[in-house]
């Protein structure tokens, strides 16, 4: 009685490498620079859109980035995620201060550059938010100026005197590595820092159409510019005037003692 013929193990299926080559290695998927949550980019996003908010210098408005909202978000998240992003010029307005007493710059920066400091700024939220100083209500998340006047309200029927101060042209004359220093103290995140000192420098658009250079200070209305002008302006202020009772509600600083 013969042996009963039995087949290949591998009988019937095609073989992977008919040459007899050592088979090569598989491809690896490409690793991104930064880590960054396609849903942190994706809340920005909404944040943007809830505060509408006027066009940058490309022209494209909140209704038209959202038009091709999936391609516009993932071309954003992409490059952020590989370190090719850099921002815009920012658009220059000018807008009269109080009293006569000429007029300020604001800046707006495109729809893309305006999630793209959001996504940023809601990052640092979570880390100064609870190390803030109590007295301080400006670009706070659930406080506002109102807030604080209350507050300035309250002592001033308990105290006899108010020093009201402001730091002159701050947002003017910030020093840049002062400023990357002081956001470095509370973050890690290699991908803010690198952000950050991009749109610090990006240059603003006149209206005139010609391109200025920055090469400090920081555009007002730029929405990451609560977030990194904060900590900066709080180690100032509040290291310079002590343990007094303080309410700072913005750029100024209302003391009541």
């Amino acid at each position: 009685m013969g042996l009963e013929p039995r087949g290949r193990a591998d009988q019937g299926k095609s073989e992977a490498n008919p040459a007899g080559e050592e088979p090569g290695e598989t491809p690896k998927p490409k690793v991104k620079s930064f880590e960054i949550d396609k849903r942190l980019v994706f809340r920005a996003w909404e944040r943007v859109r809830s505060n509408y908010g006027a066009p940058g210098v490309d022209a494209v408005s909140i209704n038209g980035f959202q038009e091709r909202e999936r391609d516009n978000l993932y071309k954003l998240w992409n490059r952020m995620s590989s370190g090719s992003y850099f921002p815009g010029p920012v658009r220059a307005v000018e807008i009269p201060k109080d009293h006569g007493k000429g007029v300020r710059v604001l800046g707006v920066p495109n729809v893309a550059d305006r999630v793209a400091q959001t996504a940023a700024a809601m990052l640092l939220e979570e880390k100064l938010e609870p190390i803030f100083h109590p007295d301080s209500y400006g670009y706070r998340p659930g406080r506002s100026a109102h807030d604080a006047l209350a507050v300035c309200r309250r002592r001033c029927w308990e105290k006899d005197w108010v020093l009201d101060c402001d730091i002159r042209a701050f947002f003017d004359s910030v020093p840049h590595d002062l400023l990357l220093q002081a956001v470095a103290h509370h973050t890690s995140e290699r991908w803010v820092l690198l952000y950050i000192q991009r749109w610090l420098t990006a240059p603003m658009q006149m209206a005139d159409g010609t391109l200025t250079p920055r090469e400090k200070g920081t555009p007002q209305g730029g929405l990451c510019a609560a977030a990194h002008n904060e900590p900066y302006e709080q180690c100032r202020v509040m290291h310079s005037v002590g343990p007094s009772s303080l309410v700072k509600a913005g750029s100024g600083t209302e003391r009541c003692t």
